[in-house]
């Protein structure tokens, strides 16, 4: 971004506020999906929310897979909606579950626990590919999320978990009904690296080592997709570490900027910390926005954005 020795604007003056799938936010920023299911998940989902409320911004929950198949984890997630019963809030399911028994009841079930104002549905082949236990059958999948769109109460959004989303598939997802695309492009954290570990001596362990550094990344997949779709609402994450990335992120064309890595390490540590790393991402964007000599969102998308050499 340009830097403005100038602004000529009041840095008390900056408005970030927007509009996402109906629902005002104070702030163009989502806390991306991470976790859910044990009781450790509980207390950080608590504070995450928390911390979503007070600032009035999205919030995504980790896969609910563990509470589809053991329902007595059902806390871990409804803990959300408890904590922050105003603001924008996202289910969240593996796509690739719809060929392993997963229907539209149980996406409604997944939304209903939350009382979400929509449904992510996740892609990761990369990540089953690399698993022992991995669910590898993507074949005709994108048929049945067409039919969750047309069936589902509230919008459908696809997500990665951290290789990107090229045009040609947004193409066919957008054709589907899916109302949303978060990236969640390279970047970020690299789950081939994940189950590289988790591996151990087994022979994916080396099949995992070569996939490093796979991947679209998330400022090439953003562009690609706001120049094919200048009207579909995007969440660029994958990499957004602070506030600067996440201004970036929206000079590029994203509606939202979605971060996790720096709201989990803060709900680590204790009741306020993630409400603080919040206050301190959302003043960091503000400040970035403010020595670009932006007032407002829409004046921060249209500024000329330069790449580093």
């Amino acid at each position: 971004m340009i830097h403005k020795a100038l602004p000529e604007i009041n840095l008390a003056d900056i408005q970030t506020d927007t509009t996402f799938l109906g629902t005002r936010l104070n702030a163009p920023v989502l806390i991306s999906s991470m976790t859910g299911g044990t009781e450790k998940a509980r207390i950080l989902n608590r504070q995450l929310a928390i911390a979503a409320e007070e600032h009035r911004i999205a919030i995504g929950v980790g896969s609910q897979r563990a509470f589809v198949e053991d329902p007595e984890t059902a806390r871990s997630f409804s803990i959300v909606r408890e904590a922050a019963p105003n603001t924008l809030i996202f289910a969240n399911l593996g796509a690739v579950q719809l060929n392993y028994g997963y229907s539209i009841d149980t996406c409604r079930y997944a939304v209903d626990l939350l009382h979400a104002d929509g449904l992510f549905l996740h892609l990761n082949p990369l990540q089953e590919a690399l698993q022992i236990e991995g669910e590898t059958n993507f074949s005709g999948l994108l048929k049945k999320i067409e039919a969750v769109c047309h069936a589902l109460e509230v919008p459908v959004l696809i997500k990665e978990v951290g290789w990107g989303i090229d045009v040609a598939t947004t193409r066919q997802l957008v054709n589907a009904g899916v109302q949303v695309i978060d990236i969640a492009g390279a970047g970020g954290t690299s789950w081939a690296k994940v189950e590289k570990i988790r591996a151990g001596g087994h022979m994916l362990h080396e099949v995992a080592d070569a996939f490093n550094n796979w991947g679209i990344p998330t400022a090439d997949a953003l562009l690609s997709l706001r120049e094919a779709y200048p009207k579909l609402p995007i969440i660029a994450s994958g990499g957004i570490r602070n506030g600067v990335d996440a201004a970036k992120s929206i000079a590029l064309g994203a509606d939202l900027a979605g971060a996790a890595r720096p709201f989990l390490l803060a709900s680590s540590q204790d009741e306020y910390s993630a409400s603080q790393a919040v206050e301190i991402f959302l003043q960091q964007l503000r400040t970035a926005m403010f020595v670009s000599g932006c007032s407002s969102l829409n004046e921060l998308r249209s500024k000329p954005v330069v790449e580093s050499i």
